[in-house]
């Protein structure tokens, strides 16, 4: 918005300032014509006379004196006639019998002046030919033709110009100051309004944005601290109560679970499926109050890392793949699957080792739960490569997968697919954990169908390249 706005301000300025500075450019360049035309024209007025002069008395001295040294002060050529176009006197080069010269004294003797037209510029060069007839009123006697040099009248309006363009320049400076500092004052009010949205967004306390620039925005401003002050609080409230819930219900589920386990002994065999029942239950409930407090976590660090970001974490995926495997291969081969591990190269990934393995643990968990599930043999992969800007982490298995439209609800939370449910324990929770821990780091989750079967799961983060690794 800033640089639109500035660029509809200075438009506005190159219009009112060309809108000044061109018709003052003409007019300079006119006047010093002008004065150019008044003065050559008082020259033929004074060679004038002394021609009417001369033809009166017959005595040609003065004006032929007076021409050549005319010529010698200034540089410019005169050519003096009587009636009968014969030269009288003829200086600087310039002759009589010229045609250009010839066809000017043909006009004055006609008693017609002959000035040039159109006004000088600062890149005129040459001479322009000036001529007027001798004598008063209709009474010719002669005719004057004057060639005048117009490089010190260009000269001369090169500086104006040069003068009026520096002034034009220095308007347009001070106007795009002008309207540089309006722009900021209008709309920095909006980038910090911005910013508080984006961390409002993120589930993180905005800062409270000083009421500044025009009334409406200050009146937008108090009005959005307000609201953010209420959100702010009503998802504090939300998080506490979701961390507190899941941090107190520990110790009376830690309780219960004891207590159950001292009645077992005391049990009579017809309630052992009774007592298999609770406990699984119990883990199922351990599990997800686990569980709602990684994803409470997750989210709130996402947010963080949204508006701050984190440029110094960094991690080798690979290796965490490696280690991965090392620590989930005998668990996958206690339920009849393989787990396979394929990480040759390294690739540095923008995230924590911490933040990496956690998603790893979210993917093998499931593939191994799931694909695995009914007592069958199931081939689980774990890739980790570099792909061109990402360092792409791949758990795929040959399990049942999911359907196309499972697939775009798979990180809902506390969904679960309805082939899943009552055959494996879970919360639901995983994906929507991993994902948001991807998001934070700028990353993202992909679900897909695997070939011939089973489901392709890749956390796919930034890549860091080396140097920036040793920065």
């Amino acid at each position: 918005m800033r640089n639109r706005v500035q660029a509809a301000l200075l438009a506005f300025v190159v219009l009112a300032v060309a809108a000044f500075a061109v018709p003052l450019l003409v007019v300079t360049a006119s006047d010093r014509t002008q004065e150019l035309v008044l003065a050559r024209s008082s020259d033929l007025d004074r060679f004038g006379s002394l021609m009417d002069q001369a033809a009166t008395t017959g005595d040609t001295s003065a004006v032929v004196a007076e021409a050549r040294r005319y010529t010698r002060l200034y540089g410019e050529a005169l050519v003096v006639t009587d009636t009968r176009h014969r030269p009288v006197v003829e200086t600087g080069g310039m002759r009589a019998a010229d045609p250009a010269v010839s066809h000017l004294i043909d006009a004055a003797l006609r008693n017609q002046t002959a000035h040039p037209k159109g006004s000088l510029t600062p890149w005129s060069r040459g001479h322009r030919m000036f001529a007027e007839p001798a004598g008063t009123g209709t009474r010719v006697s002669g005719a004057v033709v004057l060639r005048a040099s117009v490089s010190t009248a260009a000269g001369d309006i090169t500086w104006r110009w040069a003068a009026v363009l520096a002034a034009a320049a220095l308007v347009a400076l001070a106007c795009t100051t002008l309207a540089r500092a309006v722009t900021r004052w209008v709309v920095r009010p909006l980038r910090l309004l911005d910013r508080a949205v984006g961390q409002l967004a993120a589930g993180l306390p905005p800062e409270h944005t000083r009421a500044s620039g025009p009334p409406e925005l200050r009146q937008l401003a108090i009005g959005f601290n307000r609201m953010a002050s209420t959100v702010t609080a009503a998802l504090e409230q939300q998080r506490r109560l979701v961390a507190d819930t899941s941090h107190q219900m520990r110790n009376p589920m830690a309780a219960l679970r004891l207590r159950v386990d001292a009645l077992h002994s005391h049990l009579p065999a017809s309630a052992e499926r009774t007592y298999t029942g609770v406990t699984t239950e119990l883990d199922r409930l351990e599990t997800l109050l686990d569980d709602m407090l990684a994803l409470a976590t997750a989210e709130h660090r996402a947010g963080e890392l949204t508006m701050a970001g984190d440029e110094f974490a960094a991690c080798d995926a690979a290796a965490v793949a490696a280690d991965q495997h090392r620590r989930w291969e005998p668990v996958a081969r206690r339920v009849g699957a393989r787990l396979t591990l394929r990480a040759d190269a390294p690739a540095m990934a923008a995230c924590t080792e911490h933040e990496l393995a956690q998603v790893t643990d979210v993917l093998l968990d499931n593939a191994i739960k799931y694909a695995a599930s009914g007592g069958r043999s199931a081939e689980i992969t774990l890739r980790c490569a570099a792909v061109g800007p990402h360092a792409v982490l791949t758990v795929t298995d040959d399990g049942p997968g999911l359907e196309a439209e499972e697939l775009t609800r798979a990180t809902e939370r506390f969904w679960r697919s309805g082939s899943q449910t009552g055959t494996t324990i879970g919360t639901g929770l995983g994906l929507a954990i991993a994902e948001q821990l991807l998001a934070g780091r700028g990353g993202r989750l992909e679900l897909r169908p695997a070939r011939p079967r089973g489901l392709c799961a890749r956390a796919i983060l930034p890549r860091l390249a080396e140097t920036d690794v040793a920065r």
